[in-house]
Order: C-alpha cells, then sequence, then structure tokens
C-alpha cells in the first residue's frame, strides 16, 4: 500500500465563531477549488485522526491511566467547559463546515476536473460529513444540522435539529457514497474512502440507534461483497504487518517520517518499566476477567479457570492484548510478582532488577498488567508510535450483522456463523473445525445476547468502541460506577493468594464484582457515572455563549 499522509492546513481565513463557519480550507481570495488539485487538496486535509478517532479507551471500564485516576466521564464531573467536549464538538463542526464549502465551490473545477473524479471526492466529502453527523448525535443527541455555508451573522440564530431527523440525513448521504465510491483501490494507490466504508459506518450508526434492519443489511452487503476477509493473526492485525490486511476497511494512515505519530512519552506510558517505560496506561482487571476459558464458558463458570494462573486456558486473544506472566516480553521476563526482586532480560542476557514488581519500582504497575496489543520491540526501539489507526474492520461488521439479526428475532445459521468466524481467528482456526475452537451452537437468544455484549469487549480492546457499547446498551451507570481494583501494596501482600484472591463473579451484563474480595484486592479509585445526564454530553458552553438558540442537555 502505498502510504501517504495528508497533513495540509491550507491558508485562509478564520471566524470567531466555534462552529468554524469560515473553515480553514477556503481560501481568503475566493478563487480556491478551481482545479483538481484543489479539491484533492480539500478533500486529503480531512483524512487526519483529529476527524475519524474512535472513542478514548479511558471513557471505559477496559483501561485505566495511573497519574490520571479519573477522567471527566468515569469521573462524573462532565460539564460544558470541559476541554475534551469542546474539543470533540469543535472538530467534528470544523470538519462539517470544510465539506460545505467544497460542495458549495467544487463546480468551479467542472471544466478541468473529470466528472468521474468530481463525483468521486464528493462522494468521499459527503460520506466524511456523515460519520460526522453520526458521531455528533449518539454522543449529543440533537445537534445543528448544517448543510451548506453560513453566513456568520446567521449563525446566530441557528437551533438543534431532531437526531432522528439527522439520523437519516446521515443514512441518505451514506447511501449516496456508497453508490458512487470504488469497491477498492490499486495496490500502488493511497488508501481512500470505499464503498465498504460507507456501508460500515451506516452498520456501525444503524446500530448505535437500534436501527436493526438497516444495520442488518448494510453488514450483509459488506459480507455478500467477498471485499474483505478477517486476518489470519488477530495478534500481528494491529503491528505495522497488519496495516495492509484485508480486514480493514478504515484507518488513518500514521508516520514517523511525515511527523504524524505518538512520541515518547505515550510509548513509555505503555511499556514495562524494565523496558524503559512507566507502566502507567493499563489494562483493567475487568477486562482479564471477561475473557472466557477455553470451554467457551466464562471464569466463573469453567473448571479450567485457575486464579493462580489466571492465562492458562484462556481465550487467546487475553495473550494477544495482555502481557502474559513470567514471560519475555519486550527484552525482559514480564513477572509483578512482589517477590520477583530480579529477572531474566534476553536483551541484556542476563538477571537484572525487575522494575515491574512494586517491590523494587512503586510506581509499577498499578493493576499488575500491562498492554500488549498493538505493541512491539520498535516501541521501547524508537520510542515512537506511529501504528496505523484503526477506525473500522471487518470483524466489527461481521458482530454487527449478528447482533442486529439476534435483535430482530432472525436467529439462523449466518448468526452463528458470523460469531464463529471471529471467535475461530482468536484460535487461528478455520470456523468449521469446530472441535478446534469453542464454537457457539445456542440458538437461544438471551445467551446469544450475552455473547454478541462479551465477543466485543475481548475483541476490540483499545479501539475505542468499549464505551458506546457500555451506553447504547444502558451499562455505563453499572460499569462506570465501580472502583478500579489493582494488586495490593507488597507488604499488605497476601502471598499464598497472588495474583488474584479467587474467581472473580461475574453478573449476567459481565460485569465484575470485587466487593466480597476485601482486602484482597486493592481500590486504586473510584469511578462514577451519573444516570440522570450522562448518557449523553453537554453542550459546550462557548456555544450557548454565542448562541442561545442553542438549548443544553438535561442536567447540564
Amino acid at each position: 500500500m502505498k502510504k501517504t499522509l495528508f497533513v495540509i492546513l491550507l491558508a485562509g481565513a478564520t471566524g470567531c465563531h466555534t462552529l468554524d463557519l469560515n473553515p480553514l480550507s477556503e481560501a481568503s481570495t475566493g478563487t480556491f477549488y478551481s482545479n483538481q488539485t484543489e479539491l484533492e487538496l480539500a478533500v486529503n486535509d480531512l483524512y487526519r485522526l483529529a476527524f475519524w478517532g474512535n472513542d478514548n479507551e479511558l471513557f471505559s471500564d477496559n483501561e485505566w491511566h495511573r497519574g490520571q485516576l479519573t477522567n471527566a466521564v468515569i469521573g462524573g464531573t462532565m460539564n460544558a467547559d470541559d476541554a475534551g467536549v469542546q474539543t470533540f464538538w469543535l472538530n467534528s463542526y470544523k470538519a462539517i463546515a470544510r465539506v460545505n464549502s467544497f460542495l458549495a465551490n467544487k463546480n468551479r473545477a467542472a471544466a478541468n476536473t473529470p466528472a468521474a473524479v468530481m463525483l468521486r471526492l464528493e462522494a468521499e466529502m459527503r460520506l466524511i460529513r456523515a460519520y460526522q453527523y453520526s458521531r455528533l448525535i449518539t454522543h449529543f443527541g440533537d445537534v445543528p444540522l448544517l448543510t451548506e455555508p453560513v453566513a456568520l451573522e446567521e449563525s446566530y440564530g441557528i437551533a438543534r435539529k431532531n437526531q432522528g431527523e439527522i439520523l437519516q440525513f446521515v443514512f441518505d448521504e451514506l447511501d449516496f457514497a456508497a453508490a458512487n465510491l470504488p469497491v477498492s483501490y490499486g495496490a500502488s494507490e493511497t488508501r481512500r474512502l470505499t464503498r465498504g466504508a460507507a456501508l460500515a459506518i451506516k452498520g456501525r450508526t444503524a446500530l448505535y440507534a437500534g436501527k436493526w434492519e438497516i444495520a442488518r443489511d448494510a453488514s450483509a452487503a459488506i459480507m455478500e461483497s467477498g471485499t474483505y476477509a478477517l486476518h489470519s493473526s488477530y495478534s500481528q492485525l494491529f503491528l505495522k504487518a497488519g496495516e495492509t490486511s484485508k480486514e480493514i476497511i478504515v484507518s488513518v494512515p500514521r508516520d514517523e517520517k511525515q511527523q504524524v505519530f505518538n512520541g515518547a512519552a505515550y510509548v513509555q506510558d505503555n511499556i514495562s518499566r524494565n523496558a524503559g517505560g512507566y507502566g502507567a496506561q493499563l489494562p483493567t482487571r475487568e477486562l482479564m476477567d471477561a475473557y472466557e476459558c477455553t470451554d467457551g464458558r466464562p471464569i466463573d463458570e469453567s473448571a479450567l479457570y485457575d486464579p493462580k494462573n489466571p492465562f492458562k486456558n484462556r481465550d487467546p486473544r487475553l495473550r494477544a492484548t495482555i502481557v502474559e506472566f513470567n514471560t519475555q516480553w519486550l527484552g525482559y521476563n514480564y513477572m509483578p510478582h512482589p517477590d520477583s526482586l530480579t529477572v531474566f532480560s534476553s536483551k541484556e542476557n542476563r538477571r537484572v532488577p525487575n522494575k515491574d514488581t512494586r517491590a523494587v519500582a512503586a510506581f509499577a504497575s498499578f493493576t499488575g498488567l500491562l498492554w500488549k496489543k498493538g505493541i512491539d520491540q520498535t516501541w521501547p526501539d524508537r520510542l515512537v508510535e506511529d501504528n496505523d489507526a484503526i477506525i473500522i474492520r471487518y470483524a466489527e461488521v461481521l458482530l454487527t450483522y449478528a447482533e442486529a439479526k439476534i435483535a430482530l428475532g432472525e436467529i439462523d445459521e449466518s448468526v452463528l456463523n458470523a460469531v464463529n468466524q471471529v471467535r475461530a481467528r482468536a484460535y487461528g482456526v478455520d470456523a468449521g473445525r469446530t472441535a478446534d475452537y469453542p464454537a457457539i451452537t445456542t440458538t437461544d437468544a438471551a445467551a446469544l445476547r450475552k455473547i454478541i455484549r462479551r465477543e466485543r469487549r475481548v475483541e476490540f480492546p483499545r479501539e475505542g468502541l468499549r464505551y458506546m457499547d457500555l451506553i447504547r446498551w444502558r451499562l455505563a451507570e453499572k460499569a462506570l460506577s465501580t472502583p478500579v481494583i489493582g494488586l495490593p501494596d507488597p507488604a499488605a501482600q497476601n502471598r499464598a493468594k497472588w495474583p488474584f484472591p479467587g474467581v472473580t463473579p461475574l453478573d449476567n451484563d459481565g460485569i465484575a464484582d470485587y466487593s466480597g474480595f476485601g482486602a484482597d484486592v486493592k481500590e486504586l479509585s473510584q469511578r462514577s457515572f451519573d444516570k440522570s445526564r450522562q448518557y449523553l454530553w453537554p453542550i459546550p458552553a462557548v456555544e450557548r455563549r454565542v448562541n442561545p438558540n442553542i438549548t443544553q442537555n438535561t442536567g447540564y
């Protein structure tokens, strides 16, 4: 894949309104969009992670940062002046304004740009705008619907539009994009938005909105196209080797050479202290306990689960996602046990002080866990993280299809096959080899709903999907009102119960309950979620100060 990044800030006039009604991509001379090159520059500038990223995993019960303690989402402190809320809103409307400017002015280039190119670029832009509105309504509910450039003086009278109307607009725009974008691009071409991208975004949007028929049909169209397939290796998919995989439907390319990457601070937060990191951004114990045993049963129902050897007999995605105890990782044996004061280093070929146990280093992983998914030796070697950012992949399409069919009461072989494809890939086998992995055979709707929810959690950690799943399933009030659990301090650690004091009970929603373990576990911080208001985000206060016609969501 030719990996060209477009991070071009076009010169232009800026307005004072936070809806970015005078976008940067609109040239001050009024002569921009006059040829194909300028049209492509305008489109390319929106292929940036700021306009595409999924939700922060730290908003969920999958991840916790030692230095952060809590954020506004899991701390219950979100308000209309929250910087993250303002940034989300501003970036979405900035992209929308640039699309509207493009659509209003693109015909300036009609005389010197092939019609097919203009149509493709228009379809890309309309998809991008639809995606922004999809994100806005899932987070804010009703929002202003802008479909053309608006003069600054007119903007003061703009009001919020019913999210149902916006949802239909999104579906219509995505249908246009699907009809006019190519199925794929040549191997030497830059990866751009495709028909599959339009359908995948439509499927996700419909799933979040509970529009099951639309979610089913959009996903089925992708599945029937034969364009996409699951990558053979779950763990390799998230490394450089997986960036050209047929599983990737939408991704944002990132590359150090193009100056689009995370630097040393991010890398060190995510890697072990022995390897030069801080062990600060961590998987939660709840996530670890969500992985089934190899018999297909959750840990509180399986005879295979041993809390003293928690990686044994578990779904292989656990070892691909979280660093297994007593294994070599980034050149050092990873063992957070308080008695493991030294460990062997394959990098140094000798035993070294074990900075990954808090008996040696007070700030070693507080949960005892470290991320493995998407990380490899290049991280500590370069102190750079420039993996492509995956937005949507084929596994999500399969599980969207299955969830929608279950919700519709259309449980058939295609549902089981969709789920089993994802589960079988975790074990590195074909879905037809049902003796080699715990294939799903039940057709009971309640059981399948539980399976789908668990499957989404263990398939997509660190991909930004867990938060919106908790919101749409109305589980945030439960999952985000529990404490973050970690290992006790070394002096208090009961060595006989290391690393976990027993089998964690899981409720019908898969939410772990650690309240019965007492002092054998340590509460690192307390999450808080206000169900009376937090299922929607607040409209940024700055918007309402400029335009009082924009009403506020309840509770803010």
